[in-house]
């Protein structure tokens, strides 16, 4: 068995960004169909929440069909293990998703996916080809990518403009994985055909009837993920890569909570917040390679081990919350909860079970940046600047939790606030001081507007060590400004430092710098 060579990927990405799809060197040709026309695969493949011996794969067919899957170590596809076929239904869309398991780890992974008609079983399609590498088992090099905000404020898919150029920037690294960090989508924000640029210019969206209106039907929120599977530069990028997903607000409404109100919303004709919550979530896991949870089907918030150097725990800052409202709880009740109970259990026993050198933690929002809702705190800090009150009370919990067991290393990545920056924790600053230093990294947008910087709440301490934003206060400025941003994680095999650099959507690296890992005296 062969690892694939950077050549490989070349090979194998220009293949993928000239047709749409893969298609495996030495294959049979497809059977022959008597219907007027064969299969065909409509939005590209997905692989995510890869681990050392499975990862998820995920296509979506143009009628309702049997797909097929094969997964072999090589790409000419020589002896493939094949996969018993799954139906495409009207049901979930024409989209399956399938764990493939029983992988060899560290090793470059092919599958293929094709679809017979159901109605004709000598109609099936040319061949879908995905990649991804398993986690290994041993130490060595990983790398990975960061952002969050795909398609915000207006901003969609201007091919004239090269489309979402960032996915392709990320594609110039040879990652393991990308960690979407939330507003995977923007179900609260329809296109416009044309928006008139300062400069003179016009940005020109593809626009789909879906994206012409906020989304309140299931297919109208599966629509939102189709749109942006139709970039160029997103199908390459998922063709090369899996991506590990989390969700954020505009998978629903912008700063949805039980408390938000759409009364007064006149584009929507439903108004229940938590009904939107429900089809977003049924599209959300049908439209993304995310693993089902067995005892929550729904869940989010999960951990991924990547050998021995990394476990990432993804959080879910939104399912579980309480109302949005002055977060200036002294005793903890539902108004105060972000994560919840439940998940702040999770978090504490994989934290403490973890032996990974570096422990992720990629949280959908920051801890100490300001963001607001009205008259109401939408993130986690309130801008009291003092002790531990409201949704910060959770956090000074699991602070508290990783000083008292001795757990190393922790970084968290988190995206939201729309620009790129670093800070730094430190008890030393913070008017809450139970807890060790730490790194907290900001990146995106990957595709929206662009604003900020925010302010910094002190309870926990946060130093800015780097920032870039828009100047002069200007706000949504399109991507075409050139802030568009990602974060590349290196975590060397042999050292095992842990390098984080903010990158734009030119590959430029705007910072970066390099973190020691701590071992117990």
């Amino acid at each position: 068995m062969r690892i694939v060579s950077r050549l490989d990927r070349r090979r194998f990405l220009q293949s993928a960004g000239a047709t749409g799809i893969v298609a495996a060197s030495g294959l049979a040709m497809p059977r022959l169909s008597r219907a007027a026309s064969r299969p065909s695969f409509t939005h590209g493949v997905q692989s995510g929440d890869v681990d050392a011996t499975s990862g998820m794969a995920w296509v979506r067919a143009d009628r309702p069909a049997r797909i097929d899957f094969e997964w072999a170590t090589t790409e000419s596809f020589t002896d493939p293990t094949r996969l018993a076929g799954i139906d495409a239904t009207p049901a979930s869309d024409l989209a399956v998703k399938r764990l493939l398991t029983d992988l060899p780890s560290d090793q470059t992974i092919f599958w293929r996916a094709m679809a017979t008609d159901l109605t004709d079983s000598n109609a099936g399609s040319d061949w879908i080809v995905g990649r991804f590498r398993t986690a290994p088992t041993q130490k060595r090099d990983i790398s990975f990518a960061w952002s969050g905000d795909t398609v915000g404020q207006g901003w969609g898919i201007d091919e004239d403009r090269g489309g979402m150029k960032a996915y392709a920037a990320m594609n110039n690294h040879d990652v393991d994985f990308f960690i979407h960090s939330g507003d995977t989508i923007y179900a609260d924000g329809p296109l416009k055909e044309t928006v008139e640029l300062e400069d003179g210019t016009v940005w020109k969206n593809i626009v789909t009837p879906e994206k012409s209106k906020v989304a309140e039907t299931l297919d109208e929120f599966r629509g939102q993920w189709k749109y942006n599977l139709l970039d160029k530069n997103v199908q390459a990028f998922n063709a090369a890569a899996p991506t590990f997903f989390q969700w954020d607000d505009h998978e629903v409404v912008n700063n949805w909570s039980s408390s938000k109100d759409l009364s007064e919303d006149e584009r929507y004709s439903v108004k229940d917040v938590m009904l939107l919550a429900s089809r977003s979530g049924v599209a959300f896991h049908e439209m993304t390679p995310i693993r089902y949870v067995p005892e929550e089907p729904g869940r989010i918030y999960r951990t991924i081990h990547y050998g021995p150097l990394l476990d990432i725990f993804f959080l879910d800052l939104r399912s579980y919350r309480g109302p949005n409202s002055d977060n200036l709880q002294t005793e903890p009740t539902h108004a105060s909860d972000m994560m919840g109970a439940r998940q702040i259990a999770w978090l504490k026993d994989a934290l403490s079970k973890s032996n990974a050198t570096w422990k992720v933690i990629a949280s959908d929002m920051p801890i100490g940046l300001l963001v607001k809702d009205g008259d109401r705190w939408e993130a986690v800090a309130n801008g009291d600047n003092g002790d531990a009150k409201g949704r910060e009370m959770e956090f000074a919990e699991v602070l508290r939790f990783i000083k008292q067991e001795g757990i190393l290393n922790t970084v968290w990545l988190t995206a939201d606030v729309h620009y790129t920056a670093a800070h730094h924790y430190s008890p030393d600053r913070a008017a809450f001081q139970d807890f060790e230093p730490f790194w907290e990294f900001v990146s995106g947008p990957i595709h929206a507007g662009t604003f900020g910087p925010g302010e910094l709440d002190m309870t926990f301490g946060p130093e800015v060590r780097f920032v870039k934003a828009p100047e002069d206060g200007k706000a949504n400025l399109p991507p075409s400004a050139g802030l568009q941003f990602f974060g590349l994680v290196e975590i060397d095999g042999a050292s095992e430092a842990m390098t984080v650099r903010l990158m734009d959507a030119d590959d430029q690296e705007l910072w970066s710098t390099t973190l020691e890992p701590q071992t117990r005296a």
